[in-house]
């Protein structure tokens, strides 16, 4: 049995209620499974990635559970939307992740370029200083025009950023030139000319 806390909130089943919740539950699912996939599906996931919307579609409804004690009364609209909400989740953490990788796989790129062994000793001082201005300079950009201009100075051209990005062409094709264009008049403020 569920309890209603002094705040609003509610007590998530105890040890008792678990297996009614968990019965009640896959009733739910086992009545609605296939909108909740359709849902997924319709966000571009399958197989595994289902699963994990399925998954989170149970803990969802573990807390609905919770909240208005009765799972029998809910709608398929609302699994439909618990489990459009989890795919969206899912794909923004993955994006998130990718995004994080490429920053993090891009930040000591430039360092290392700058200071390749078949330079003089002040070409390579010289280009030091130049990488440590442009991660600066990058470091300052919004997030979207950072990934992209990062991946396309390390050599990634427009399609294959979008690809791995998840994008549409046109977007990272915006996003890369407003970065290009924002970059360069840091570096210009900085005294770094092209």
């Amino acid at each position: 049995m569920t309890t209603r806390l002094g705040t609003g909130a509610y007590a998530l089943p105890g040890p008792d209620d678990a297996g009614t919740a968990s019965t009640a539950i896959e009733r739910v699912l086992a009545r609605f499974g296939e909108v909740a996939r359709r849902a997924g599906s319709a966000h571009g996931l399958s197989g595994d990635d289902l699963d994990e919307v399925l998954q989170e579609v149970r803990i969802r409804l573990w807390r609905a559970g919770a909240a208005i004690g009765k799972l029998e009364t809910l709608t398929p609209s609302y699994v439909y939307r618990a489990a459009a909400s989890a795919a969206i989740d899912l794909l923004r953490r993955r994006r998130a992740r990718r995004e994080e990788r490429i920053d993090d796989d891009a930040t000591t790129t430039s360092l290392r370029l700058a200071l390749s062994t078949d330079q003089s000793g002040d070409d390579a001082l010289v280009a030091g200083e130049v990488a440590r201005a442009v991660e600066a300079c990058l470091l300052e950009l919004v997030p979207n025009r950072r990934a992209v201009v990062r991946m396309y100075l390390k050599g990634y051209d427009r399609e294959e950023v979008a690809a791995l990005l998840g994008w549409s062409e046109a977007k990272t094709r915006n996003l890369l030139y407003r970065g290009l264009d924002d970059l360069r008049r840091r570096l210009l403020a900085r005294g770094i000319h092209p």
